[in-house]
């Protein structure tokens, strides 16, 4: 795959050449701004990509997985109207997930992250504020994003987090360097529902059943009412085709 270090360098040794070459052929300006934007979209692709592994390591799922198990994931929680119906979901049809949680949402219900806790999901760290523009933090505020969340989970549930998933899934160098510090294990997913992004529940359950397979790591949000009747579907779905729920952590010792 590619990475942003070894990227940047072809293109430093690229507009080098070019240089070279445009002092003796006297060449126009606009052509060195070719490879510029070759490089930039490069570096926006790999910055959204997490399985591109472009600045940092992420697990993304497994591939060709033979046992009949998937990771329920949610982000951006907990949330005081939704979360709890999930966890009811996951309580009624014995599911295991794994909850990626925003630092100032433990702070609102930290009843809620103590219940996930002591029934058994897995909690993981998912930045403290999740702003707009928290991708372009430096890598000290990211240290601070991070810690601070890990603090407050651990005064609730008596331990830190292991995990992280970038917000939007979104990485940078000024992340890698904090996650490099942090130690943590970046997650990301291969099943996207979109519940954020699509208000059709039936939409979203196609879309989701459809890209199920041995292996996947599903991604959900806590915080959207379309996401509970998508749940209790998948949970029917996974449960009809003899499907097992594991935590993020059995996935990753395999």
């Amino acid at each position: 795959m590619l990475k942003f270090k070894n990227i940047s360098v072809l293109f430093l040794l690229f507009l080098a050449v070019m240089v070279w070459i445009g002092m003796a052929n006297d060449l126009p300006i606009w052509v060195y701004f070719i490879p510029v934007l070759i490089w930039l979209w490069i570096v926006m692709i790999g910055s959204f990509s997490l399985s591109w592994n472009f600045h940092l390591k992420a697990f993304t799922g497994l591939k060709r997985y033979s046992k009949m198990e998937v990771a329920i994931t949610f982000d951006d929680g907990p949330h005081g109207q939704y979360t709890p119906e999930v966890l009811e979901l996951l309580k009624k049809y014995d599911a295991k997930a794994t909850f990626f949680l925003i630092g100032k949402q433990v702070q609102k219900h930290p009843e809620l992250v103590k219940k996930m806790s002591t029934s058994g999901y897995a909690i993981g760290n998912h930045s403290f504020s999740h702003t707009p523009a928290i991708s372009f933090s430096s890598t000290k505020t990211w240290m601070s994003e991070i810690e601070q969340t890990d603090s407050i989970i651990e005064k609730i549930t008596g331990s830190q987090p292991a995990i992280f998933r970038p917000p939007y899934g979104v990485t940078t160098p000024h992340l890698a360097k904090a996650i490099k510090r942090t130690g943590h294990k970046v997650i990301g997913w291969n099943v996207r529902s979109y519940d954020t992004a699509i208000n059709d529940a039936e939409l979203i359950k196609k879309r989701v059943i459809n890209r199920v397979k041995p292996g996947s790591i599903i991604l959900f949000h806590d915080t959207q009412a379309n996401t509970v009747e998508v749940l209790e579907h998948l949970l029917l779905f996974l449960q009809q085709n003899r499907y097992k729920t594991v935590l993020i952590k059995d996935f990753l010792n395999e």
